[in-house]
């Protein structure tokens, strides 16, 4: 007795330091504040839900020295209000189906979020448990199963949500967490949705500003997971694809003033006309409120699928929703709630109360519901019929359709879990899982390979890697003429498609917020025309730019092009400088009127030059032609002929053989011109012939080298004249041009110094003054011809000189023969040799003859000397 007594006394102790010990290492820490819906009593299987009924936790004083308390919640949100019926709506319905679960009852637990990480973690760890008080790790309590969790909203609470459920691999379906970075299975291996992933609505947002031609466009985010990689992931694509930011805000998760006014006032600065926005209506609503406040009305919103139909804008715009359904005996649920069920549903109540008497205060009172005191409760016997908001509006479930998809994904999943034959399992050993008693690992095989129709739209629901296809409805924002919004679907986007067929849009059925047909411009510059060129301005996007027009003979054929594109040596850039047009050939043609003109004069002096050889002709026994030595006169006529006729040749295209042609037969004519003329003052009378053949035999064979080793040649000149090319003669060699003129202008200086000096042997005829004159008249034409030649550009440069060969040939016809042609014609009585005879000297001693012919005069003087001598 004594021993046992012993061990009683020592298992007492020991039992006692346990209990002691138990109790100050194992406390309840806190206790969380969470409302919600439950129905787990005589249920096989319990489905749990998160929904973001409130919009933010209430505000608590921060006050440290009492036991800290959950907080609570604050903004009722009557949208995802209509979510959270759907799920409870979606449950009761297979519950009363007899081909999905029919030996089955599903509960479901159901917590408010609050749109806030962490309310959507008490929520979590309170599912887990069982019971209203959380302990991690531990399941308390031996009632129904769970079996997923259909939430947890927003990304970034499914993200928190996802991470503590992968850690007990237990399922997690989201309805609308549509986040890229939740596609990763190492992070969240038990994460499902069936809502496209974000990658999808991001490509699908930059190929509707690419299709519009957008360059220029503002981007606002919410600050979480969803808004960063969703604006992340889009900026990426337009600007690869050259779309600049105007502006990039994010919106605050706390509503500050500041930040607030900071962003509109970036808006309205901002000349981007078109705004990208992806956020939550939670989130973007204190933006969109003090935008109507400023009347910013004239901007394009490209919304993401989070508030597509939210209904804070009234003013168009373009956005992407998932797909759309209708639910048959969903609105007769929501219309039908007990507000007495549940707090929720009653602050539903009184929520609703509230704001339709506010609304119709001070005109007929409240037409929907019944008001007992100023509070605003009410009798919960009212109808919620006439009611006419976001949570009774039935025409847009695309998130609510979502969840109805999640919850029929848990429900088949678990049907086929139900329904495996033993021995055909995918567990160990074949087996199969009990639905009365399965773990989550079980189920999320299952749920990762479910695929079936979902009830009334027949779309088939399967999972790739925890995501359904990217399909979207392209949704504009339309005002009727009530003034009121509706949605209306303009196009598809389909991420499995082909890249080419991925996006069909009805560009005409679009309404923008000008009230036209047209997309509006949003640009930070206009599109650089044909023509122009792209001129980046320093320090700003790539995206802002000045327009360049191109150089001459450079061009632009394409919009915004980045460099303008030079002409080849043959074309040349024409006046919008687009396309480059062949140049203008430019030569002077016989049959414009300057080369008719040309032709006529040149044609006139070679006929008036041939008519004074036939009057010399004619009178060739009178003691004037005679007196003048006729072979010379008539090679001197020759030779003004050949330069009349000469410079015709000048005109033309140019070809081999009239480049020849014109230079050589302009040097040679000239050259035989001078040398008569020097000749013609020679004192001896075989000199003259005799010089007149040297003369022109040396250029003769001077013309012959040049024509064989370099001879003249047609070419193009296209860098005189822009825009032309001029057709021209190449002299070939310019030190064979400069010998052969240079030795006419040595002819011209000794013509010009034997005439000058001869001017003083006068007879009456006074030749020599005449030759003179003529010769000064050549010097004066070639003196001016060269800066008038070198002062014009292309066939003017062939008229002058042509019309210094003419001016130059009329000089010497006229001036030499002119007179002559006079005594011929017209003073015949002076045509006598009497005339043709030297006069009597003056008394200063200077002797005189006739210029034509000192040689003669000189042997007349000198014979009389000698008569003279022989009589004396």
């Amino acid at each position: 007795p004594v021993l046992l007594c012993f061990f009683l006394f020592f298992g007492f102790v020991l039992f006692f330091l346990w209990s002691v010990t138990a109790e100050s290492t194992c406390k309840l820490k806190a206790k969380f504040n969470l409302n919600g819906y439950k129905d787990v009593e005589r249920k096989k299987v319990v489905i749990g839900g998160m929904f973001s009924v409130h919009k933010r936790i209430a505000s608590t004083d921060g006050n440290t020295s009492r036991v800290p308390v959950s907080s609570g919640c604050e903004g009722f949100n009557f949208r995802t209000f209509r979510w959270t019926q759907t799920m409870l709506f979606a449950i009761n319905e297979i519950n009363e189906r007899n081909d999905l679960l029919p030996e089955t009852d599903l509960g479901y637990v159901v917590y408010d979020s609050c749109f806030t990480i962490s309310k959507a973690v008490e929520g979590t760890l309170t599912y887990l448990t069982g019971q209203d008080e959380a302990v991690p790790n531990y399941r308390c309590g031996s009632g129904a199963p769970l079996a997923a969790l259909v939430g947890a909203g927003g990304s970034d609470l499914s993200i928190a949500t996802a991470r503590i459920l992968g850690l007990y691999h237990f399922p997690q379906v989201s309805y609308c967490s549509s986040c890229s970075a939740l596609e990763s299975k190492f992070q969240f291996p038990t994460f499902l949705r069936t809502i496209p992933n974000d990658k999808h609505q991001s490509t699908a947002m930059a190929q509707l500003v690419l299709h519009f031609g957008w360059t220029w466009v503002g981007t606002i985010a919410a600050d979480d997971d969803y808004g960063k990689y969703g604006i992340k992931d889009f900026k990426e694509q337009v600007e690869e694809a050259g779309v600049c930011i105007s502006f990039s805000e994010t919106l605050p998760k706390v509503s500050s003033p500041e930040d607030i006014q900071r962003i509109v006032e970036t808006v309205v600065e901002s000349t981007a006309k078109i705004i990208v926005v992806f956020s939550s209506d939670v989130d973007l609503s204190p933006l969109i409120f003090e935008l109507l406040r400023h009347n910013v009305t004239n901007r394009t919103w490209i919304a993401s699928e989070a508030w597509v139909t939210s209904a804070l804008i009234n003013h168009p715009g373009v956005s992407f929703g998932v797909k759309r359904a209708d639910i048959p005996g969903l609105q007769r649920h929501l219309l039908d709630l007990d507000p007495y069920a549940d707090q929720l549903t009653e602050e539903f109540w009184e929520t609703v109360c509230l704001l339709s008497c506010l609304t119709d205060l001070g005109n007929f009172g409240c037409p929907l519901i019944y008001l007992h005191s100023l509070t605003g409760l009410c009798t919960g016997s009212e109808s919620l019929a006439p009611l006419n908001n976001t949570y009774s509006d039935v025409s847009q479930l695309r998130i609510t359709y979502s969840v109805y998809k999640a919850v029929y994904a848990v429900a088949h999943a678990l049907h086929n879990l139900e329904h495996c034959v033993n021995g055909q399992g995918p567990f160990s050993g074949s087996t199969c899982a009990d639905i009365t008693n399965f773990e989550p690992w079980q189920l999320m095989y299952y749920l990762k390979n479910v695929r079936f129709k979902v009830p009334n739209t027949n779309e088939e629901i399967y999972f790739t890697d925890g995501d359904v296809e990217g399909f979207y409805d392209i949704i504009n924002w339309q005002v009727n003429s009530n003034g009121e919004i509706s949605y209306i679907t303009v196009g598809r986007y389909n991420g499995s498609a082909a890249p080419e067929d991925r996006m069909t849009i009805m560009n005409d059925s679009i309404v923008w917020n000008n009230e036209m047909l047209e997309p509006p411009r949003s640009v930070c510059s206009e599109n650089c025309q044909p023509g122009t060129r792209k001129g980046i301005r320093q320090g700003e996007p790539v995206c802002c730019f000045d327009c360049i027009p191109c150089a001459d003979g450079e061009i632009s054929n394409t919009t915004n092009a980045r460099e303008c594109i030079l002409c080849s040596g043959d074309y040349w850039s024409n006046d919008a400088h687009d396309i480059c047009v062949a140049k203008i050939i430019e030569f002077l043609a016989f049959g414009e009127p300057l080369g008719i003109t040309l032709i006529v004069i040149s044609a006139f002096g070679a006929l008036v030059t041939i008519a004074v050889g036939v009057v010399f002709v004619v009178n060739i026994s009178t003691p004037l032609v005679k007196a003048n030595d006729p072979l010379l006169s008539f090679s001197l006529l020759f030779s003004l002929v050949v330069t009349f006729l000469s410079s015709i040749v000048f005109l033309g295209e140019p070809r081999d053989w009239s480049c020849m042609t014109s230079q050589v037969g302009l040097a040679l004519g000239f050259a035989l011109c001078l040398s008569s003329i020097m000749g013609g003052y020679t004192l001896n009378r075989g000199i003259p012939h005799l010089c007149v053949y040297m003369c022109v035999h040396c250029i003769a064979i001077a013309c012959t080298v040049w024509l064989i080793v370099l001879p003249p040649h047609p070419v193009k000149n296209t860098s005189a004249q822009n825009i032309k090319i001029i057709l021209e003669c190449d002299e070939g060699s310019v030190v064979f041009i400069c010998c052969i003129f240079g030795y006419d202008i040595l002819l011209a200086l000794l013509a010009f110094i034997f005439a000058f000096i001869a001017r003083k042997l006068e007879d009456h005829f006074s030749e020599a003054k005449c030759v003179t004159f003529g010769m000064l008249v050549f010097f004066i034409v070639w003196i001016s011809f060269v800066p008038a030649y070198l002062s014009t550009r292309g066939k003017f440069m062939v008229a002058v000189q042509i019309f210094a060969i003419l001016a130059s040939s009329f000089g010497l016809l006229t001036c030499i023969f002119l007179p002559k042609c006079y005594v011929l014609l017209v003073k015949p009585e002076r045509n006598t040799e009497e005339m043709m005879r030297p006069r009597s000297k003056p008394r200063d001693g200077t002797s005189t003859g006739t210029s034509a012919s000192l040689a003669t005069a000189a042997t007349e003087v000198n014979a009389s000397t000698a008569s003279t001598a022989i009589d004396d």
